[in-house]
């Protein structure tokens, strides 16, 4: 008698589907032993029954077994992110470089050149954007130009007041000036120069006293003179 295909679902029947754990649990213990002992490979069974009663299997130490299984899991996961980064990354450089290419030919567009490719609405729309542009250009340049012109008021009231003070200072120092003069009668002015009519007073006075003393001299001395124009 041929046996049918089991069907894979859950065994309804309780007994039945006990005794089957019991058979293929002992079927697939029997065939991990087999497998480590015919082929030399780790391997390393667990099984939790219906009730959680656990059964297990290993060909070495099942602690050494399941490290070296976390070991490898993680790198395989490594691995699997790894690959996944680069395949992003890869997808961002072709998207990244399809943006440039666009924002490559938009400038060229704007500047006026390679406009055979452009179609009618491109034309507008390219149109639309220069003008937008030249605007906002214009505002700028006006605000800048603004600026500029308060920063050179400023600099303008500021060198008025620094030209009213020196004229101040100019008028001080002019009242001072001449209040020296009253003080000093006339005779000297602050650089240090003298009056015409005083260095002429001086001069008179120093010809007077030359011929006084002319006039005062000792007889000998006139004789002595006098005996020297003889001879």
């Amino acid at each position: 008698m041929v046996r049918g295909k089991t069907q894979m679902k859950r065994i309804e029947n309780a007994t039945s589907r006990q005794v089957t754990f019991s058979k293929r649990r002992n079927g697939l213990l029997k065939k991990a032993y087999e497998l480590a002992v015919l082929c030399d490979a780790e391997v390393a069974l667990i099984i939790f029954s219906p009730r959680g009663k656990l059964y297990e299997y290993s060909s070495n130490s099942m602690q050494i077994l399941l490290e070296k299984y976390q070991k490898c899991s993680h790198e395989n996961n490594t691995n699997k992110t790894s690959e996944q980064d680069a395949q992003y990354l890869k997808q961002e450089i072709a998207n990244m470089r399809e943006r440039i290419k666009s924002l490559e030919t938009t400038q060229r567009n704007m500047l006026g050149e390679d406009l055979t490719q452009c179609s009618l609405k491109d034309l507008a729309d390219l149109e639309v954007r220069v003008e937008r542009g030249l605007t906002h250009i214009r505002a700028h340049k006006e605000q800048f130009l603004m600026e500029t012109i308060k920063q050179c008021e400023r600099k303008e009231r500021l060198l008025i007041e620094e030209n009213t003070m020196l004229r101040k200072k100019d008028q001080i120092l002019s009242e001072e000036n001449a209040l020296l003069r009253k003080k000093c009668g006339g005779n000297q002015f602050l650089d240090g120069s003298t009056s015409t009519s005083s260095t002429v007073g001086h001069k008179s006075n120093l010809h007077t006293e030359v011929q006084t003393q002319l006039m005062m001299r000792p007889p000998d001395v006139q004789d002595h003179l006098g005996g020297h124009d003889s001879d």
